[in-house]
């Protein structure tokens, strides 16, 4: 009696055990790692509804291999070191993804790569992580980004705002991997270029008050000051006090500034003489797609990072079906699906991508922020523009 009873624990359990073996299988996990609270949480929401409608896309387009769901595992990062080695852990040794997109800010990006996702063989994709010290990361060939490096934005900036007349500012930077990053490849350029830095200081994120900050950089009479910091958080409190005591007279900041939060706070009439550099998509029948797809999916085409982020998820998906599924291959596949040759895909072409890719056919990835042809530390060229704040948010004042 008891050897039966056995027999048929045993037949119970290893039915339960296949039941959920089987389960398991019907979905695959990518942590979506994004800044929901701290300085970007308004940038964030957007940011991670484009990827879930990139994973949506393929869901419906027969998912991965024979039939598996993409699931999006989200966590918040926080834009900050602690939060993103939390999430991350989650995600990687509770959750079981098998790669993830984010996270959004820098230091989150350097800290949870480091810390989780290079020594787990988690593949990441940051959407919006643009610090240079990201190119130097001893990844293993893990870490990518769908948003070209800040070395390129502060060049950008700079020789815009020098073509512009602009030859001396003053430069308030938040002290850390992002702030510093933009600031430092600013500096360099705007210098190197003829320009004259007058004040250039570090500030800390969350303070309740930036005039003495304010009031020493204003002390040697440049007229305009760049804010390299969050609209979000610290940015915007700067910004306020900056317009409320008449420190300056003109104003500019980096992609990070390019925040909704700033014009709800301030009001677009205060800011008529603001002005924000942020990576855009060049004009493409694939950055069509995504802005249409964005717009009825109850967001707006302009969404700072919003592409980037779709990218970025696409671009994931992509590479798990041709890796076949096998966590360590996804990053050698990334590089396979968004590399010429090969035969195009645009935003939402599942269903061509994966009859090409079971066929054995190369492909490659035109997106919606860029074609994405990832050099040997996984970074990407890209594009900017100036944004002015108009009736209707953020206007492009011109390309950079």
């Amino acid at each position: 009696m008891k050897i039966l009873q056995k027999t048929l624990l045993g037949s119970a359990t290893a039915l339960i055990l296949g039941t959920l073996s089987s389960a398991q299988a019907d979905t695959i996990k990518v942590g979506l790692l994004g800044g929901i609270t701290g300085p970007i949480a308004n940038m964030a929401p957007p940011m991670v509804d484009a990827a879930k409608m990139a994973f949506e896309q393929v869901n419906a387009q027969g998912g991965i291999g024979d039939g598996q769901k993409l699931e999006a595992v989200v966590a918040d990062s926080a834009c900050n070191p602690q939060g993103a080695t939390d999430a991350a852990t989650k995600v990687v040794n509770v959750e079981s993804v098998i790669s993830i997109v984010g996270p959004h800010c820098s230091g989150a990006v350097i800290a949870a790569a480091n810390s989780v996702a290079i020594p787990a063989g988690v593949t990441i994709v940051t959407p919006s992580g643009t610090s240079p010290e990201i190119t130097g990361l001893d990844d293993k060939d893990l870490v990518f980004r769908t948003v070209p490096s800040d070395a390129y934005q502060g060049i950008a900036l700079a020789n815009t705002l020098l073509d512009r007349g602009i030859k001396d500012i003053a430069v308030a930077y938040l002290n850390n991997d992002y702030g510093k990053g933009l600031a430092e490849a600013f500096k360099a350029e705007y210098e190197a270029k003829g320009g004259e830095i007058k004040g250039y200081a570090a500030h800390d994120e969350g303070k309740q008050t930036y005039r003495s900050n304010l009031a020493k950089l204003s002390k040697d009479d440049s007229k305009t000051l760049a804010i390299f910091d969050y609209g979000d958080g610290g940015g915007l409190t700067m910004l306020r006090e900056a317009l409320e005591n008449g420190f300056f007279e003109n104003y500019v900041g980096g992609d990070g500034m390019k925040s909704d939060a700033i014009i709800k706070g301030l009001g677009a009439e205060n800011l008529t003489t603001f002005l924000a550099s942020s990576p855009v998509g060049e004009e493409s029948s694939a950055l069509e797609i995504v802005s249409k797809a964005l717009v009825e999916n109850g967001n707006k085409a302009d969404d700072i990072f919003a592409t980037n982020e779709y990218d970025a998820s696409f671009l994931v998906a992509l590479a798990i079906e041709k890796a076949g599924g096998d966590k360590a291959g996804i990053a050698a596949a990334l590089r396979d699906v968004a590399t010429a040759p090969g035969e195009v895909i645009l935003p939402g072409e599942w269903e061509k991508a994966k009859k090409l890719i079971a066929e054995g056919k190369d492909i490659d990835y035109k997106g919606a922020a860029g074609d994405h042809e990832f050099d040997a530390a996984g970074d990407v060229p890209g594009a900017y523009a100036l944004w002015r704040v108009g009736a209707e948010g953020f206007e492009v004042e011109t390309d950079m």
